[in-house]
């Protein structure tokens, strides 16, 4: 085989392609076959943007979309991992059931995974912040805002220098940023709701950012303007390759089945199922993530980050005005099980030392989202064993920042049959 991995057919113009999930990867996946003339319809078990990217924090970073399992992590220990406060919560009735993918997750944690990681990261990282110039130059969606300023701020100065090594680190990946190390006062200046608290912040240039529910309707909207068909409240059931070697049939769990051309499974948290079936044995696991707005008398003009607290801050629009979504936590849970209020409490607690000007009393939009985790923090895009059958998903935190980027490289493989090299260390059949 050579520089270019070969598939032995690929979708045409004119095919029908269905996609299982309607959040930011799936949408984009879409956007991006449609511009190939391929004839999609996405099938979502439940609306538009349902799954991990409503709530979401908006963060179009580069300088920070790295792989979840470095050494950082296993700092906090058993201890923390099982108290409801802690920023990495792993509750205890699941230990036993999560051991799998915890051990796995666990061997990934060392800077030497970690390197290699953001080395597969890189080339997605690369082509990222272009693709969503793609879909704003097409009128598809509004453009994202530059992030101007980036500050992730830190009590201590000793705190803020794991993450200074990783953004020196990513020099090493052919992916330099931009950075700046402020003291409190200087970060204060830039944005004044950080609390006397913050000792030192480092600002990150080049970085953006987008309200998630406004950009998810457009892109829909966008898709379905474009002959695309959305089909929310379905569950799938299962998939099987026809005999006669023409497509994939997708059984509806109330028995009814459609025939496509092919398949891409961009079903998030829930990706496992299906999954199996066509080969895929990476262990996807939902890293539930929570949100909530606050309002203000002055909120930050960009977004604010506190590694430590791995607590995300971004000024959004609303129909009553601006409001601050605080994102934040990783909680290792059923995808379906219910909002857990102890969270949300822990997460207010952990902002209300390191905010000034927000009220975090006056809270709505409570939220929790299921983002698909996997043992090595980097996505599975690609085929499956079955040639008609592909997937986007395991992007953890990273869905929105990386959903068009990994759309578009999908599509490309899709309809040319040949694997991007952007796309090659991020296998599902790895």
């Amino acid at each position: 085989m050579s520089a270019v991995d070969i598939r032995l057919e690929a979708v045409r113009p004119g095919q029908r392609v269905a996609i299982v999930g309607a959040g930011m990867i799936g949408l984009s996946t879409a956007w991006f076959l449609q511009e190939h003339g391929i004839d999609v319809t996405l099938v979502e078990r439940s609306y538009v943007g349902a799954g991990s990217s409503w709530g979401n924090a908006g963060w179009l970073t580069p300088g920070l979309t790295v792989p979840l399992p470095d050494p950082s992590v296993l700092r906090y220990g058993a201890r923390a991992v099982l108290s409801a406060s802690s920023p990495v919560y792993v509750p205890p009735q699941r230990p036993g059931a999560l051991v799998p993918f915890l051990a796995g997750f666990a061997r990934h944690c060392t800077w030497r995974r970690w390197e290699a990681g953001m080395r597969s990261l890189a080339p997605l990282n690369a082509g990222a912040l272009d693709a969503f110039d793609e879909l704003a130059d097409g009128g598809s969606v509004p453009a994202p805002a530059p992030a101007s300023p980036f500050l992730a701020s830190f009590r201590k100065e000793k705190d803020a220098q794991h993450l200074i090594s990783e953004l020196k680190l990513l020099g090493g990946t052919g992916r330099p940023v931009r950075f700046a190390v402020l003291d409190g006062r200087q970060a204060r200046m830039q944005a004044p709701n950080l609390s006397a608290e913050i000792t030192t912040a480092v600002s990150i240039a080049g970085q953006r950012y987008l309200h998630p529910p406004d950009f998810i309707s457009s892109l829909a909207a966008a898709v379905v303007q474009r002959g695309g068909k959305i089909v929310e409240s379905t569950e799938v059931g299962a998939l099987l390759d026809r005999e006669d070697g023409r497509g994939v049939s997708v059984v509806h769990e109330d028995g009814v089945r459609e025939r496509y051309d092919a398949v891409v499974l961009a079903n998030g948290a829930w990706l496992g199922k299906l999954a199996r079936s066509v080969g895929v044995r990476r262990l996807v696991q939902a890293g539930r993530g929570y949100s909530l707005s606050v309002s203000g008398a002055t909120l930050p003009s960009g977004p604010l980050y506190f590694p430590t607290q791995r607590i995300a801050c971004t000024p959004l629009d609303s129909p009553d005005g601006r409001r601050l979504r605080v994102a934040g936590m990783m909680e290792f849970r059923p995808p379906d099980a219910p909002r857990d209020q102890r969270r949300i409490d822990a997460i207010v607690a952990a902002a209300r030392p390191l905010l000034d000007g927000v009220d975090l009393d006056e809270r709505r939009d409570e939220w929790v989202g299921s983002r698909p985790c996997t043992t090595d923090g980097l996505p599975l895009v690609g085929e499956t064993r079955s040639p008609r059958v592909f997937v986007a998903g395991g992007h953890g935190m990273w869905g929105i920042a990386l959903g068009p980027v990994t759309g578009k490289l999908l599509a490309e493989q899709m309809v040319t049959g040949e694997t991007p090299p952007a796309l090659r260390a991020l296998s599902p059949l790895r």
